[in-house]
């Protein structure tokens, strides 16, 4: 969900009640983290609903809202003009496993749309929304669906906040407030054959990986951007607010709840500039 305010955000779930639960995200880390939803800016939402089914998604909506969702994320659709495209921000791509990479492709081109080959035969690559949010599709034949939400990767410039390399610490933040396991603290090279490969470091959060590159410009904050913020479904989310307060994390908008819609958000922004919107109840939201 996007940086709405308060009363906004809880426009978008008022039907909460009768309809029973449509969507299982993934089970959250030892923090009780997980991957939620990602929320876009767009000018067309009949163009986009249809760009984000092409890709897998299910289209629905959640009260007022347009919602696509995939295996264990949401992607919630806002009709607003975009600031700029995804590329530029601190959030470079988005991206999905695929059980067949090469199909999905071959049909994204047939469609006419923006793909870029990554070197692997198009078996994978990347393919651009119709308001520039850039998705990285990996072909993963042994996935036991058709596709999965896997991964955020944040292009970087330094310096950090503490003046080191902005991938280490932006990398060492996530795991500090959001207990993202790290897979690899120090940078790897380009995948062999991999064309669009970056040097990254790589971390997890509840089967989601957050991967950190570094790069030469700066990157602008995601806000008002294509995509606009990336949301983490929280567990006991008033006590986890409390607990990154304590920490010295600033809120953007503090933690608030409708007690009688069993929803509760807040947003924060991360060092280098991506929004981030933190829920509890998302998973338990019914769709109509």
């Amino acid at each position: 969900m996007r940086a709405f305010t308060p009363g906004a955000v809880l426009s978008a779930v008022l039907l909460l009640s009768t309809q029973p639960a449509w969507t299982q995200l993934a089970a959250p880390n030892e923090m009780g983290v997980t991957i939620g939803h990602v929320h876009l800016n767009v000018r067309d939402l009949d163009e986009s609903r249809g760009f984000y089914v092409a890709l897998g998604g299910t289209a629905t909506r959640l009260g007022t809202a347009e919602v696509v969702s995939y295996p264990g994320v949401l992607f919630v659709l806002s009709k607003a003009q975009p600031s700029g495209p995804m590329e530029g921000s601190s959030v470079n791509h988005i991206g999905f496993v695929v059980k067949d990479g090469r199909s999905l492709m071959a049909a994204l081109k047939e469609r006419g749309l923006k793909i870029a080959s990554n070197g692997t035969d198009w078996r994978g690559g990347y393919v651009y929304s119709p308001d520039g949010v850039k998705i990285e599709i990996i072909d993963r034949p042994s996935l036991a669906v058709a596709i999965q939400f896997d991964q955020v990767h944040f292009f970087v410039a330094d310096p950090g906040p503490h003046g080191g390399p902005a991938w280490s610490e932006l990398q060492a933040w996530y795991s500090n407030v959001f207990g993202a396991h790290v897979r690899t603290s120090t940078l790897t090279p380009p995948t062999p054959g991999n064309l669009a490969s970056a040097p990254m470091s790589a971390s997890e959060i509840s089967g989601t990986n957050l991967r950190f590159s570094p790069v030469d410009a700066v990157t602008v904050p995601t806000k008002g951007r294509a995509m606009d913020h990336v949301g983490f479904e929280v567990s006991h989310l008033e006590a986890f607010c409390q607990q990154l307060s304590a920490k010295g994390v600033h809120f953007d908008v503090p933690y608030s709840r409708r007690s009688d819609l069993g929803f509760a958000f807040a947003f924060l922004t991360d060092p280098k500039g991506t929004s981030i919107e933190l829920t509890e109840g998302l998973g338990k939201l019914p769709a109509r």
